[in-house]
């Protein structure tokens, strides 16, 4: 009897170790922790040091860490709703002070995906938009589309050092019957924007094709766009041109399901990547929706445990991809980085059954093996 609960003792204990909740829930390495906050991003410091979020299409500020906001405010327009859920709008603050703000306009959504013609129908709509403010929030113009039809979450919209802005977007082609993806690129404080060529990856299905980019500048100038796939790893995208065109497209070595990564350039010049892996640690995910409307062929659509990595050279190579949480049952998938201090990452989900989301402080230094 003794030496059965000695036994199972360490049997837990070993479980603990790997990484495994006590009570089968949500898991978060204890290198991490939680982050007290009431908004979840998209943020921008401001230049006083304050937070800033856009809640829904109203933009509040902060002056205690995202703990507490400001009330009231006026709504920016009717297209915006940057909730907690998916990436649907991103925006920035230029050097110069200007607020663009990139968005999905929900006001107009309509998902009508038609089975029998494994297609968009005609109806399908959610317009790719952008509106800035030069006045710090006070009044918004510049109004216009980027996108016509079907586009999806979003989760590149940079300013490089030259000033340029980038903008990395989705597209679902009726004709394909798959998403394309593609840059804008705005030299003018977001007044006006050029788009450059599509990367196009082949499959079918509303799931299936170049999806979901996520965008960083690397030390030498170039642009490294990093696209979620459903071919078990993440594809890279290079630009020479600081975004106007990709011409190096190809496969990167880091395994991925069919899910978005997030990818940031932090104030060391160092990259931070958060994304779920094709397999959690220890098993093999079973592969899915092949064949159907989802996906031309199946496809890992794990999404309990999200990894983390580092680059310090300009994702030539990576640190091995460590779990930083983990949920059974759950997805914790859709990520986001923001730098709140020089190697403090604020690591935020948009995905998941559970509440609150994942929203975790990570500090570079505890994850690397210096």
């Amino acid at each position: 009897m003794g030496t059965t609960l000695a036994a199972l003792l360490m049997v837990s204990a070993l479980s603990l170790a790997a990484g495994d909740a006590p009570d089968g829930g949500r898991w978060i390495d204890p290198r991490c922790a939680p982050l007290e906050i009431t908004k979840y991003g998209p943020f921008v410091r401001n230049n006083d040091g304050a937070l800033l979020v856009i809640d829904k299409n109203i933009l509040r500020s902060s002056t205690d860490n995202g703990k507490t906001w400001s009330e009231g405010g006026a709504p920016i327009d009717p297209g915006i709703d940057i909730a907690a859920n998916g990436h649907v709008g991103q925006f920035l603050k230029t050097k110069s002070g200007t607020i663009v703000i990139a968005f999905l306009d929900m006001s107009a959504y309509k998902w009508d995906w038609n089975n029998d013609t494994e297609g968009p129908n005609p109806g399908c709509k959610l317009e790719l938009w952008t509106i800035r403010s030069t006045d710090g929030g006070k009044t918004w113009r510049d109004k216009q589309r980027l996108l016509d039809g079907y586009n999806a979450d979003f989760m590149g919209f940079i300013q490089i050092t030259s000033g340029r802005i980038v903008l990395t977007a989705e597209h679902l082609v009726p004709e394909l019957r798959r998403w394309i993806s593609c840059s804008f690129v705005s030299d003018d404080e977001g007044a006006a924007w050029k788009q450059s060529n599509w990367i196009d990856l082949g499959g079918h299905g509303h799931h299936d094709g170049a999806v979901e980019p996520t965008v960083a500048e690397l030390s030498d100038g170039r642009l490294l766009m990093i696209i979620r796939t459903n071919l078990d790893k993440l594809w890279s995208a290079y630009s020479d041109d600081q975004g106007r065109y990709w011409r190096t497209i190809q496969p990167m070595t880091l395994d991925a399901s069919s899910a978005p990564a997030w990818i940031l350039r932090l104030q060391n010049g160092h990259l931070a990547l958060v994304w779920n892996r094709l397999n959690p640690e220890g098993r093999t995910w079973p592969k899915s929706k092949g064949g159907g409307p989802t996906s031309e062929f199946p496809a890992s659509w794990h999404r309990e445990e999200l990894s983390l990595a580092f680059s310090s050279d300009d994702a030539k190579t990576w640190t091995e991809p460590v779990v930083i949480a983990r949920h059974p049952g759950d997805q914790l998938s859709y990520p986001y980085l923001f730098e709140a201090a020089p190697g403090e990452l604020w690591v935020i989900t948009h995905y998941g059954n559970v509440n609150p989301p994942l929203a975790v402080r990570v500090n570079e230094k505890d994850f690397l093996k210096l």
